[in-house]
């Protein structure tokens, strides 16, 4: 029996806000997989003016739109409530990938900032010998 991979939606999974890294390799694979991930890379390419284009550009770009569609409903139904909020106002499915990777990638940036901070103040710090306990702390 032939199957139809458009009628299967894959598993997705969750981004819940504290998870962007791993959440966005797993949904780079997805839409590598199911071709889509150009979209991001370059966006939806739209022609202001579609009365010149050829047949074969018009069925193109409804089949980008299509996809399009197809990935940003990937996005929505991946994210928690909260976080569709953000996103829910996007045209396009790069819109929505940008806007989170904008929001949480720096997240990232800050937390590992300020651990490597709290790392180096934890490695000086040292009780003077003259010091007791309680004015240690």
């Amino acid at each position: 029996m032939a199957s139809n991979n458009n009628l299967l939606q894959p598993q997705l999974p969750r981004f819940t806000g504290k998870n962007y890294h791993q959440w966005s390799i797993l949904m780079k694979v997805l839409y590598e997989s199911q071709e889509l991930w150009s979209l991001f890379e370059n966006g939806l390419v739209e022609s202001k003016d579609q009365s010149s284009l050829t047949q074969a550009q018009l069925t193109e770009l409804k089949d980008n739109k299509k996809k399009d569609n197809k990935a940003l409903f990937f996005i929505f139904q991946a994210v928690d409530e909260v976080i569709f909020e953000r996103i829910s106002s996007a045209n396009s499915a790069k819109e929505a990938w940008d806007t989170l990777y904008a929001s949480y990638k720096g997240e990232d940036k800050i937390k590992l900032a300020r651990l490597q901070t709290l790392r180096c103040e934890f490695d000086s710090l040292r009780m003077k010998d003259s010091e007791s306990v309680e004015e240690f702390f």
